[in-house]
């Protein structure tokens, strides 16, 4: 992630699909009131962890209702002087469900990137037990910028780590991406199931070869910020940002035995940057899509190839976003000259996606604390459509109490969210409505006045937004 920009003038929207007839996705808020959300991630069950910049992992419901309490706060073990600093990244161990053990990344109050295992705690799943770190490796920086900070298990049960050069903002100018005794701008595949704290894999590519460090797996990025496995492929995709004209997708199919030199700071995407002391080109790997800064982008987020089961228009394709524009694309990894953009609406600052079990896809957006789900726009229109027809709110306006009355054509189960004046959430529920007239009746606080507005959504994507006045 590049150096986070001041961004003004954003607004709350009650409903993201500006420009839907250009869009291919919607937006729909399914969680909110985080504070610098940085990593979604999810444990193999039906809850979403988000991890905050600031040091600490709150959970989420399968309905979007936020705990109150954290699962996890290092915040005082944390350095978040710099903008690429802080807690990082979060990864579940595959077995977590049955071991408890989860990974984190994070800048220490040196300043250096530490990799660290803790456990949740016995008798709360809700709860980690903060004494339990055991600290696995550890990546001193040179400076505040470029911590990569994505670490994720590969489908060989291996944890795979990825770092950034460590820059300045001034083009790598200790080379540290391109040396092989640096583990600075590069992917990094080590075994923590076997070793104290770990073990080198016998298949890592240059485990026998002088002059480089084993867990090394491949070599040449700048700042990987958010890489992902294809859960039906296993291809491993890596957006890297770029220095200061091209942000570019890098993809290392399963028939890699890892090695791929990807470049920086020889190349910025296909471009020269600073061939001194380059190899020559056929000797490097070059992305499979690049970008311009020319339309307001400036820095990549890498997100997922959407494998879920709820919008069909949507399989198979790679999501990403730009930081900068707010930008959301998609491409198809394998015709990847196929880029589309999916989504362009107001908001910027979206830095992490994050699938949940049955790999529906999400994005947090840093600036405003929310957790969106991504949803088929034609989906979205047509069962939207249907939903609204058939609800009635009254009385509107109302004083401390109002009701919803919804005729379901089917059972659904549905979550609602209440939104005060200023658009700050103030009340969250789920309910499984009957096929037929449901009634539900809301209780607001004495204290919420003025117009306010509630969403219903369901699994499958349905959004209805409706304003209401409280007086």
């Amino acid at each position: 992630m590049k150096k986070i920009y001041n961004i003004f003038g954003l607004f709350f929207l009650t409903c993201t699909s500006l420009n839907a007839q250009t869009n291919s996705i919607n937006l729909v808020q399914f969680s909110s009131g985080y504070y610098l959300p940085i990593d979604i991630e999810n444990c193999g069950d039906n809850r979403l962890f988000i991890v905050q910049q600031s040091g600490q992992i709150f959970i989420c419901s399968s309905s979007g209702v936020k705990k109150s309490t954290p699962y996890l706060d290092i915040s005082n073990r944390i350095d978040t002087t710099g903008n690429s600093q802080g807690l990082l990244g979060l990864v579940f161990d595959p077995n977590y469900l049955t071991n408890g053990y989860f990974y984190v990344d994070y800048i220490n109050k040196k300043g250096h990137t530490q990799i660290s295992r803790f456990m949740v705690s016995a008798g709360n799943i809700n709860k980690a037990n903060p004494s339990s770190e055991k600290f696995i490796l550890q990546v001193k920086q040179p400076f505040r910028y470029h911590n990569g900070g994505c670490l994720k298990f590969g489908p060989d049960g291996y944890l795979y780590i990825g770092t950034g050069d460590g820059d300045d903002e001034t083009g790598d100018p200790n080379n540290f991406s391109q040396n092989p005794l640096s583990p600075l701008g590069k992917m990094l595949r080590i075994d923590v199931h076997h070793g104290d704290p770990y073990s080198i894999p016998k298949k890592n590519p240059f485990v026998n070869t002088v002059g480089y460090l084993p867990e090394i797996w491949a070599l040449g990025l700048r700042n990987p910020w958010r890489w992902s496995f294809d859960a039906l492929t296993h291809s491993l995709i890596i957006a890297d940002v770029g220095q200061a004209n091209w942000e570019e997708i890098n993809l290392q199919d399963t028939s890699s035995k890892g090695g791929e030199n990807y470049g920086w700071r020889c190349y910025e995407g296909d471009s020269p940057f600073n061939l001194d002391s380059c190899k020559p080109k056929r000797k490097y790997t070059f992305p499979i899509s690049e970008y311009s800064h020319a339309n307001g982008d400036c820095s990549i987020t890498g997100g997922y190839v959407y494998r879920g089961n709820n919008y069909s228009d949507l399989y198979g394709e790679y999501f990403y976003a730009d930081y900068c524009s707010g930008t959301i694309r998609m491409l198809d990894i394998n015709n990847p000259s196929n880029e589309k953009n999916a989504y362009a609406g107001t908001q910027r600052a979206y830095v992490s996606f994050g699938e949940d079990k049955k790999h529906e896809l999400y994005i947090t957006n840093f600036v405003d604390g929310n957790i969106y789900r991504i949803t088929d726009v034609s989906a979205f229109k047509q069962i939207n459509a249907t939903h609204a027809n058939s609800l009635k709110v009254y009385p509107n306006p109302a004083k401390n109490n109002f009701t919803i009355e919804y005729n379901a054509a089917k059972d659904e189960e549905f979550t609602l969210h209440f939104y005060n004046s200023m658009g700050n959430e103030v009340y969250a529920a789920k309910r499984n409505l009957k096929s037929g007239l449901n009634t539900w009746n809301i209780s607001v606080p004495a204290n919420i006045k003025g117009n306010c507005y509630f969403t219903l959504t369901t699994q499958a994507g349905a959004f209805i937004s409706q304003r209401i006045l409280i007086e």
